[in-house]
């Protein structure tokens, strides 16, 4: 976390941060602090991990019937600036453990909407969570809370989501660390999930945020919390809930969809809008779990292997009748993971 982060986020207490340093292996859960060394990965995905200069690369290919489920290696080709790249691995990755975080915007804006986004998230990660995945959720308003700490139980996260209240802050003066104002710290929250929770996880990593949105007073920016996505190399799907009737009574105008769309295309994921609609935020739901089923990664060594830190364009085709939706690029960064 950058120092200037502390006063924004002192409920994002300090053990489960230390916690998400510690990486655990793609089948197990975070192991404690005094646990003893995990033996030599022996799996595929696990031994990809090893090697510092692999780019690993998910994404999901559809065309206007749906998602296509049966390519292969030659029939995708990558390109990092622009230049051809071999492509080592490829294989569909449905299967391949799944870390989650959860983002619930608890800010005034969705009052009307809280209530079924609590019941939808609960019933989305009861479906998706196997004993082999993991997911945290936290709370953004005017603070930035973290909920539920790894835990493979969708129980656990559903106990802690039905605690989450809304949080305006009327009358209590908050401010940021730089004196501005408290609003929806949403770009802090990003960060924070991104940077302190999932840059040290390895393997297929996501961020869900419910939001409609809107930031006012996070000390990070949109492009920061997207740097972080990137370099966490976390797939964003946001799933936008903007009630009219909140920005009326606030006296706001809307501006939060096209920041929105450029986080999630940037990250390989994709902005749902569901409006007010408990129908709609269902489906939504079921459209994230289709895609996390028919998610391919492929894998290569970069040709620029100068691991300098500059952010490398990435463009992936597999037939132009087809669409792929894939991040935009990485950060060349010397991560001892290998997870560029």
């Amino acid at each position: 976390m950058r120092p200037f982060l502390a006063a924004a986020v002192l409920c994002l207490s300090l053990a489960p941060l230390l916690h998400a340093q510690e990486a655990p292996t793609p089948d197990m859960p975070p192991p404690a602090s005094d646990a003893p060394a995990q033996p030599l990965p022996t799996n595929p995905m696990e031994t990809l991990k090893v090697n510092v200069n692999l780019v690993n690369l998910y994404f999901s290919v559809r065309d206007k019937n749906g998602y296509i489920t049966n390519l292969h290696k030659d029939d995708c080709q990558i390109f990092e600036d622009k230049v051809p790249q071999t492509i080592k691995n490829f294989t569909q990755e449905k299967n391949l453990p799944l870390t989650i975080g959860i983002l619930l915007d608890t800010s005034g804006s969705q009052m009307n909407v809280l209530p079924m986004e609590q019941t939808s998230g609960a019933e989305f990660l009861k479906d998706v969570l196997t004993p082999k995945d993991e997911a945290f959720l936290i709370s953004f308003d005017i603070n930035v809370n973290l909920l539920a700490d790894y835990t493979n139980s969708p129980r656990e996260i559903q106990r802690a989501m039905d605690k989450a209240q809304i949080n305006t802050g009327a009358g209590t003066g908050s401010v940021t660390g730089n004196g501005t104002p408290r609003g929806t710290l949403l770009y802090d929250a990003i960060y924070l999930a991104a940077h302190d929770k999932l840059r040290q996880e390895a393997g297929r990593k996501i961020l869900v945020i419910l939001t409609d949105g809107q930031d006012q007073g996070s000390q990070e920016t949109l492009k920061s919390a997207v740097e972080a996505a990137q370099k966490s190399n976390a797939i964003v799907y946001v799933i936008l809930l903007a009630d009219p009737q909140a920005y009326g009574s606030f006296g706001m105008g809307y501006s939060g969809a096209g920041y929105m769309d450029r986080l999630a295309k940037d990250t390989g994921g994709r902005v749902i809008n569901v409006g007010a609609n408990a129908r709609k935020l269902q489906a939504a739901f079921d459209q994230i779990q289709d895609e996390l089923r028919t998610q391919y990664l492929a894998s290569y060594t970069p040709t620029d292997l100068k691991m300098d830190g500059s952010f490398r364009a990435l463009n992936v085709s597999c037939g132009k009748e087809y669409k792929v939706q894939a991040r935009r690029g990485y950060y060349a960064m010397a991560d001892p993971l290998g997870d560029n």
